[in-house]
């Protein structure tokens, strides 16, 4: 479209010379004319590009309720204005190496009143269907005028809950938590959609982190030794296990052999050759007869007692 306006600029300002020509006036009307046309033509339609939504402006009624989807549409020249609003996921970043424009680290005060730095990165995107209603309260400004300050508000509200401590270790989920959450709805009211919100950094005063670092390292150190003492007092229950196994494993040996024993006694009392046979083995294999005492004295034949009964 604006190259047809440089186009219609050309032709009337070359009709316009025509007109101070004698003889040639009727020309140069006829490309004045159409120079307008072809200008006015330029004016009634507008482009709206991918990713983009257009609001309608009539200097009439004011702004139009419905938006302007993305491609090519028709508009009464000088009369209604199509203001572009980009509607792709869009991010601000509020970091200690983007101070220009406002866009500077957020300072904060922790609950007991200590300075927290903290970085953020905010993705969103505006509402197509609501784009109108944006442009009518806020204006194309609403990044600077609308996010920007929520952020950093809804920020130094969520840090003064928590102490320092607390922002560095174990609370820094939660704070993100809560931020988003404020955010989130803050920005719903004025029909902006928020992505997401990402901590970037959090910084405390170097004494107080030097503090905590200490600390922290001092609960370490007494968490190791309460992990030694509890593997010692493992150990120790493990050997005494081992003790009563071993003690209950000797307990019913002794048990065992004892039983045994009794067992052989009762069998040599009934049997009591068992006691000569048993006297001949451990004797040499050569030695055929032998004496052995008991109430009379008697010879013992080993030939017999090896020799099966037939």
């Amino acid at each position: 479209m604006e190259l047809l306006l440089i186009l219609a600029l050309l032709i009337v300002i070359g009709g316009l010379a025509l007109l101070t020509q004698p003889g040639r006036r009727a020309v140069g009307s006829a490309l004045v004319l159409g120079g307008l046309l072809v200008a006015l033509v330029s004016q009634s339609f507008v482009v709206v590009p991918a990713g983009n939504v257009g609001v309608v402006f009539n200097v009439l009624s004011g702004v139009q309720d419905e938006p302007l989807d993305e491609g090519l549409h028709f508009v009464l020249p000088f009369i209604q204005e199509v203001i572009l609003y980009d509607a792709r996921l869009q991010e601000i970043t509020l970091s200690k190496t983007a101070s220009r424009g406002g866009l500077g680290p957020i300072q904060a005060r922790s609950q007991e009143g200590l300075d927290i730095g903290v970085d953020v990165t905010v993705q969103y995107r505006i509402l197509k269907a609501k784009a109108p209603e944006l442009h009518r309260e806020i204006g194309p400004r609403y990044r600077e005028t609308l996010i920007i300050p929520q952020v950093r508000s809804k920020v130094r509200d969520a840090v003064g809950q928590f102490n320092a401590a607390d922002l560095i270790s174990t609370k820094r989920t939660e704070l993100e938590r809560s931020v988003t959450e404020a955010l989130r709805a803050a920005l719903a009211e004025h029909d902006l959609e928020l992505v997401s919100l990402l901590l970037r950094e959090i910084r405390i005063p170097e004494r107080v982190a030097q503090v905590i670092e200490e600390k922290q390292t001092a609960e370490q150190q007494v968490q190791i030794e309460e992990n030694r003492r509890r593997q010692a007092e493992i150990a120790a229950q493990r050997r005494v296990i081992e003790a009563q196994g071993e003690r209950d494993a000797a307990i019913l040996k002794a048990e065992g052999e004892a039983r045994a024993l009794e067992l052989r006694g009762e069998a040599l009392r009934k049997y009591p050759e068992v006691i000569q046979l048993t006297v001949a083995e451990k004797l040499a294999p050569n030695i055929q007869t032998i004496m052995l005492p008991t109430d009379g004295n008697f010879l013992l034949d080993l030939r017999q007692l090896q020799t099966p009964n037939r």
